[in-house]
This record gives C-alpha cells, sequence and structure tokens, in this order.
C-alpha cells in the first residue's frame, strides 16, 4: 500500500448525524472491524465514492443518423435470410 504526503483534515461532529459522525463511532466501527480509524475512514469514502461517482465514463451522446444508416446497413449483411421456421412470443 503507497502512502502519499497528502493530509486531511476529518472533524468529528458532535453527534452522529446524516453529514459526519462522532469520534466514538468511528473508534467503535475499528473496533468491530478490527481495522485502524484511518482504515475505517477509508473503507467508508470508498464505498460512498462507489455508490456515488460513475462506474464509466460518459459517451459521446447519441448516434447521428448517419451512423444509424450505416450500423443499420452493416447489420443487414449479418440477419439471417430465408423463411421463418418458428416464432415465439413472450407476451400473447
Amino acid at each position: 500500500m503507497t502512502v502519499t504526503s497528502e493530509n486531511l483534515l476529518v472533524k468529528f461532529r458532535a453527534r452522529d448525524t446524516q453529514f459526519g459522525v462522532t469520534r466514538g463511532t468511528v473508534k467503535a466501527l475499528a473496533k468491530e472491524l478490527d481495522l485502524n480509524e484511518t482504515q475505517v475512514i477509508h473503507m467508508a469514502l470508498s464505498r460512498f465514492a462507489a455508490d456515488v461517482l460513475p462506474a464509466y465514463a460518459p459517451d459521446d451522446g447519441p448516434l447521428t443518423a448517419a451512423q444509424v444508416r450505416a450500423l443499420r446497413k452493416d447489420a443487414n449483411k449479418h440477419l439471417p435470410t430465408g423463411k421463418v421456421l418458428s416464432r415465439q412470443t413472450l407476451f400473447a
């Protein structure tokens, strides 16, 4: 594990709320998880980031009409041809 020289001061709340916790809560979590307080804070931030931040970079937006036409033209080359032998529907 690499450690950088950047530090962040964490100011604990006087009581637990949805926006912060007391030092006692962090200590209790550390004891319960058998971790140190720094690891508990990193774990909490990691889980929060996974919930809030997008998992992938945004795409370039919708396709242009020309791109859709090119895709349809290419797809037609790969679609099966001939008589339909059987058909099933999910919803009747």
